[in-house]
């Protein structure tokens, strides 16, 4: 659709990362928690920990639902978004805002299968999802002529079909995590754990993505060449370093159901793999990405466009030069969550910011 549609879809791509990861980090400390009843084998604990995190979360997602709907203005005002993508953003986020919900849905559920060492079906539904998603979108953008907005349904229609499957695959297949009515209340001391993991780790989640969103504040004041050639280097740059940050919360799940069962052994031993495997998968793409910059960029960007095209290559080969970095701080984030420090996950994401 050009390079404006580009523009407007990846800034608010920024955002919705930002919006997502508040919702993710509440789900991935309640995540910790529940590995660590799992490798306790307390089932009871464990139900009113999901009962209590359920609620707590949900209610998050809905008032974060409410407020940027009304607040869709002030934020493009706030991003700093030139007139030429201004409507188009704007049409996108209005649509693709509706999503929030199902995101909670998929994230929950998988963070509570993963807990449980289920993490097959949670990437059944994600694969899924992803797939449908490509599918609706050339559907709605080229066969529907729809836009942008037929691109931010895509992904919406996806979203619910992935969360909403999810949630049913759990209750249906997963006995265990059955809850009762007893088990949806709030005690002082269950909501004290919960907030414990899950508020540090949403910080420490959403304080990273909002060094990114401020950088796209600023990257938008430069015009819409360079926020098309930002908005493709960063989808680029994410689906680059996603293995290991998820490498990163498959770890913490590891150490705190080993924490959980008192196994320091294989806690150490898991350190040591973690990081191996980590470092040797970042220096493998920094390589592939230093390499392939411009073919990458091309994925996105026509080959006339030179200028979207010399400064999207530029930041990758920046950016993709510190992937080990990235790498150590994402096995540092879950080993502090899965051994009840999430606090130090906090200080080492405003250190970083």
């Amino acid at each position: 659709l050009g390079a404006n549609a580009l523009a407007a879809v990846g800034a608010a791509y920024a955002l919705m990362t930002f919006l997502t990861s508040i919702l993710l980090g509440l789900c991935m400390g309640s995540g910790a928690l529940f590995s660590i009843r799992y490798g306790e084998k307390n089932e009871e604990k464990l139900k009113e920990n999901i009962g209590t995190s359920f609620l707590m979360i949900a209610a998050v997602a809905i008032l974060l639902n409410v407020l940027v709907c009304r607040n869709t203005e002030w934020i493009l005002e706030f991003l700093q978004v030139p007139q030429q993508v201004y409507d188009g953003m704007r049409t996108y986020l209005e649509v693709v805002f509706t999503g929030i919900l199902a995101t909670f849905l998929y994230n929950y559920f998988a963070s509570l299968l993963r807990a449980a060492g289920e993490s097959l079906i949670p990437l059944i539904f994600l694969a899924v999802c992803a797939g449908l998603n490509i599918v609706l979108d050339l559907w709605f953008v080229i066969g529907l002529d729809a836009g942008i907005a037929g691109a931010a349904v895509a992904t919406v229609i996806s979203q619910w079909i992935s969360g909403i499957g999810i949630a049913v695959y759990t209750w249906g297949r997963c006995p265990q995590f059955r809850l009762r009515r007893r088990d949806f209340r709030i005690t002082k001391e269950t909501f004290g754990e919960i907030f414990q993991f899950s508020f540090l780790t949403c910080v420490q989640q959403s304080v990273m993505n909002l060094g990114i969103l401020m950088v796209q504040g600023l990257v938008n004041s430069f015009g819409p060449v360079v926020m098309a050639a930002f908005a493709a280097a960063v989808k680029i740059d994410s689906f680059a370093y996603m293995p290991v940050q998820d490498f990163g919360n498959a770890f913490s799940t590891f150490i705190a159901q080993n924490y959980g069962a008192g196994k320091k052994d294989r806690i150490k031993a898991g350190i040591k793999s973690a990081v191996m495997v980590s470092v040797s998968f970042c220096i493998m793409i920094s390589l592939v990405v230093w390499i392939f910059a411009e073919k990458l960029m091309l994925i996105f960007v026509q080959p006339q466009e030179t200028g979207i095209l010399a400064v999207g290559v530029q930041y990758l080969r920046i950016e993709g030069a510190f992937y080990c970095g990235i790498g150590c701080l994402f096995l540092l984030y879950g080993l502090y969550r899965a051994v009840r420090k999430p606090g130090m996950s906090v200080v080492l994401t405003v250190i970083s910011l």
